[in-house]
């Protein structure tokens, strides 16, 4: 990792559910209070997406808790995510063509700046599931043979 990166939180669940197709970085507009909740780990991205909509490119239900007893935000209120018209257009264009979507890959702090890594994605099949686990599984006995 780089200096200055301080991952929060990763969605793991999205790497296995999920062939990433194209990755970008984009901000992410907060209130205070959850800045603060995140930058305690007070997060969830499993059940959380991205879509594009006149406003922008927008985060839904990711779950950022309230911070202490002055913090009067909604947990799971859509967040517009910070990109270029470009990057917003060509994430626009991809989730036009069937089975593709917006996932959030990973939350985390880039000189003080909260980040939001999002990617364009292809649900994947069971059969490719397995596939990925079996070539994990082989990699894992290929890499202990070679340490003995």
């Amino acid at each position: 990792m780089s200096e200055g990166i301080k991952v929060i939180i990763t969605n793991r669940r999205a790497r296995h559910e999920y062939e990433l197709l194209d990755r970008v970085e984009a901000g992410i507009e907060l209130k205070g209070s959850e800045v603060k909740s995140l930058r305690a780990g007070k997060v969830n991205l499993q059940e959380a997406f991205c879509a594009v909509d006149d406003a922008g490119m927008q985060l839904f239900n990711c779950h950022i808790a309230p911070y202490g007893h002055y913090a009067h935000h909604e947990p799971t209120r859509p967040r517009r995510l910070l990109l270029h018209k470009k990057e917003i257009e060509k994430f626009k264009k991809g989730t036009e063509q069937k089975g593709l979507t917006i996932v959030p890959l990973r939350i985390y702090f880039k000189q003080g700046w909260a980040k939001v890594e999002v990617a364009l994605a292809r649900g994947k099949k069971l059969h490719d599931k397995r596939r990925d686990i079996a070539d994990r599984e082989s990699q894992r006995r290929l890499d202990r043979v070679m340490k003995e």
